[in-house]
């Protein structure tokens, strides 16, 4: 068993496109109302980590449906954690959810108007190269020092990184606290690397009952969506 990791604190590195990572966020939120942990909300591009050869990096383009949006909760996070916090909850809430298009420019600026920032807050945040140097920081760092390959993957103490819990739906009151205990448990062994649960026909049912607003609502390629 390795030195205790610090457990207060946890850096959440996501990316509001994923559907897996949002129920995390929600499940960390109640762990956060019951215990008083601190969330360090971290960026992760699945659009960069599933890059196929020869395609642009996200940064290179003139909108990333993933990056874009992180460049304006970058914007956000230099005022207040706070803000990115709201951000994400709307901005992944929104898709996941409700099927909306908050990965458009449209819908980030809907996003910041429903908070009550200015309306230009997605151009000042777009106009700003240093946005996208944060997100690729936070990206670069989750796998270069972590071997990170998805999203949520939590980082403890800039030492040990977790990825998951992947759960669904995403447990409250005492059960969020016992997921807890078993998460930051594995910090103990620094080589426990995987523990899984095959999912059954009827876990692939809720899968997709849940993510429907998600698949209905993205208007990226996808197996189902072969076309741009």
């Amino acid at each position: 068993m390795s030195t205790p990791i610090p457990t207060d604190r946890v850096a959440f590195h996501f990316d509001p496109m994923c559907p897996y990572a949002y129920q995390t966020s929600l499940w960390i939120r109640e762990v956060r109302r019951l215990t008083g942990l601190t969330v360090d909300w971290r960026f992760f591009s699945l659009e960069e980590i599933n890059r196929e050869e020869g395609k642009k990096h996200p940064w290179e383009r003139e909108w990333s449906y993933g990056w874009s949006p992180m460049r304006v909760g970058a914007w956000l996070r230099r005022t207040d954690m706070a803000l990115l916090d709201e951000w994400y909850v709307r901005q992944a809430g929104g898709l996941h959810e409700r099927g909306e298009h908050t990965y458009t420019r449209e819908g980030c600026t809907d996003i910041v108007r429903q908070m009550g920032l200015p309306d230009d807050t997605v151009d000042a945040a777009l106009a700003d190269p240093t946005t996208s140097e944060e997100v690729k920081a936070d990206h670069d760092l989750v796998v270069g020092q972590f071997a990170g390959f998805g999203v949520p993957t939590l980082v403890f103490d800039g030492s040990r990184a977790i990825f998951g819990p992947v759960v669904l739906p995403p447990p409250t009151g005492d059960a969020a606290l016992r997921l807890w205990e078993l998460t930051t448990g594995w910090l103990e062994f620094p080589g426990l690397f995987e523990i899984r649960k095959p999912k059954t026909p009827e876990d692939w049912i809720l899968i997709a009952e849940t993510f429907r607003p998600y698949v209905e609502g993205r208007a990226w390629r996808t197996v189902q969506r072969p076309v741009d």
